[in-house]
């Protein structure tokens, strides 16, 4: 084999990769560096994730997962809050408690949120479409989230909190979703 053989063979590798690498982050994966204190303690400013943009388009998200999204009034930025209401219920905040009311619980039930350690006292009501979720963050006092500017349409949502890479002692997969209970 010549060596312009084994150059291009060698070069042709490394484009080969270069193309995976660059489609991953563009279709598949999505760096995120958590700013403020909307989630403490679940995540804390600093905080490095990989946002898995993949998952949605297969599945449709669930109660308390952890998700990236663009805000519906700002569409250059990005944020990281924990779903509460699903499509076509009805979400019922009252400051600490939480009522969700569906069809399959036309009286409601009280959503349990052992990951919320700093409530707050806001109210509020929110009848969801078809086609939108509820989100807040774990630190309801300083959240800016569905209680203050309403549901969160599904074609903003950019994806799930797949992978912490940072704090070191942190690393896990699917961060934030300790506490998720099928229903």
């Amino acid at each position: 084999m010549s060596f312009l053989s084994r150059q291009f063979k060698e070069w042709r590798y490394t484009i080969l990769l270069f193309i995976v690498l660059i489609s991953i982050r563009l279709f598949v994966a999505e760096p995120f560096l958590v700013y403020g204190s909307s989630m403490d303690p679940t995540f804390t400013s600093g905080d490095y994730l990989v946002v898995d943009e993949i998952s949605y388009k297969l599945e449709n998200p669930k109660r308390g997962e952890v998700i990236v999204f663009i805000p519906p009034y700002d569409n250059t930025r990005h944020f990281i809050k924990r779903i509460i209401g699903l499509p076509g219920e009805t979400v019922i905040v009252d400051g600490s408690v939480i009522k969700i009311i569906n069809d399959q619980n036309p009286k409601g039930f009280i959503l349990d949120e052992p990951y919320v350690k700093f409530q707050s006292n806001r109210k509020s009501t929110v009848k969801l479409s078809e086609n939108e979720y509820y989100v807040a963050g774990d630190n309801r006092n300083v959240s800016y989230d569905s209680r203050s500017w309403g549901a969160l349409p599904s074609e903003n949502i950019t994806g799930r909190a797949l992978l912490r890479l940072y704090p070191f002692q942190s690393i896990g997969i699917l961060p934030g979703n300790e506490h998720i209970t099928a229903e």
